[in-house]
Parts: structure tokens; C-alpha cells; sequence
């Protein structure tokens, strides 16, 4: 009887290692889309500033509310509201939350006694220098791809997309644009508050 020698072994590769499955892209078509690139803009932008906002102790929206009591001067609530498209109780949590923190007072409005007129401190008005600082740095990050003509040219095809009447949209028309960044008059508040 012959010997038979037993088939060598085939050398086989080890199992692959399971793989994560790749995180799903959205289609081109849905990629092409003005909404969705906006969308996806806002929401980098959201991110970047909020981060730059907490570093001055502020949220987003007690940011808004400081700018535009800066802005406007002795203001009520419920224009305050209005003008922000913020829902009226959520403007009184906001206002609590700045008033503890000695951001704003709220006294009775001189001219209508049943309405309470909010006015920015001289700490607000150094917190929200700061606040305009971080919140300038974030958005440079956000349009650092593009030139200072671009961004600029960015803003203003934005301001066109925005639809009048919506809130923010309009409610301050006579702001003044500086490179394609609001023209802040909150560093001569400041500095006035300085020197008082």
C-alpha cells in the first residue's frame, strides 16, 4: 500500500476585521442645494459662535438681547421681544438671567409706568465688547476660506435671501456694514461707560 501524503495546507488570510460602515453621505443632488448648504453653514456657524459666546459667559440669545438693548437704549420687553422674534416669556427668563448677572435693569418706563424699560449696564457693556470680540474671531473662522470681498459679498447675497418682515430681518434697517461685519457701536458705549 502506498503512502499518500496529506495535501499541504492552503495558507488562508485572516478574517478581515469587521469594518465600521461608512457614515452616509448626502447625495449630490441634495449637497447642490442652496438650503441645504445654508443649513449646513448655520449650523457650523451656530456651533463656532456659541462656543466663542460661553467663553464670555453668554448664551446666544442673552447675546442678542444685550446687542439690541446697546443698540436701542431704554427699551421695553415686549419690543425687545418683537424685534428679536422671541416668545414674550421667554424674553422675561432672558432678562432675569442678565439682571442677576448686573447685564441690564429693568425700571418702570417713564412714559408708560406699566411697562418695564431695560437699559444695559456698564458690566454688560464690558461683557458684551467681550462677547463681540469671540463672537468677531468665531465668524472669521467660519468665512476664513474666503477673501474679505467674498465675505462681504456673502453677507450681502444673505441679506437679500433673508425675506423682509421676518423677525430680525428688518428690525434695525439703519445698521451701518463694515467689511461685511455690523459697524459697532458698542465700543463707544463702552468706552463712554469707561470714562464715567
Amino acid at each position: 500500500m502506498a503512502k499518500t501524503t496529506p495535501p499541504a495546507p492552503v495558507a488562508t488570510a485572516a478574517p478581515a476585521a469587521p469594518t465600521a460602515p461608512a457614515a452616509p453621505v448626502a447625495p449630490a443632488r441634495i449637497r447642490a442645494l442652496p438650503s441645504w448648504l445654508l443649513g449646513r453653514a448655520a449650523a457650523r456657524g451656530h456651533r463656532l459662535v456659541a462656543t466663542a459666546l460661553a467663553e464670555a459667559g453668554l448664551r446666544m440669545m442673552q447675546h442678542a438681547v444685550l446687542s439690541a438693548v446697546a443698540e436701542s437704549g431704554p427699551v421695553s420687553q415686549a419690543s425687545l421681544a418683537r424685534g428679536l422674534g422671541i416668545d414674550p416669556k421667554d424674553m422675561v427668563t432672558v432678562l432675569g438671567e442678565l439682571q442677576a448677572d448686573d447685564l441690564v435693569t429693568r425700571a418702570p418706563d417713564a412714559r408708560d409706568r406699566r411697562k418695564n424699560a431695560v437699559t444695559i449696564s456698564s458690566a454688560g457693556l464690558r461683557r458684551l465688547a467681550a462677547a463681540e470680540e469671540l463672537g468677531d474671531r468665531a465668524n472669521d473662522e467660519l468665512t476664513s476660506a474666503l477673501t474679505p470681498a467674498e465675505r462681504a459679498q456673502l453677507v450681502a447675497l444673505l441679506e437679500r435671501v433673508v425675506r423682509p418682515g421676518e423677525p430680525c430681518a428688518d428690525a434695525q434697517p439703519d445698521v451701518k456694514r463694515e467689511g461685511g461685519r455690523p459697524k459697532a457701536r458698542v465700543n463707544a458705549a463702552v468706552n463712554a461707560a469707561g470714562d464715567a
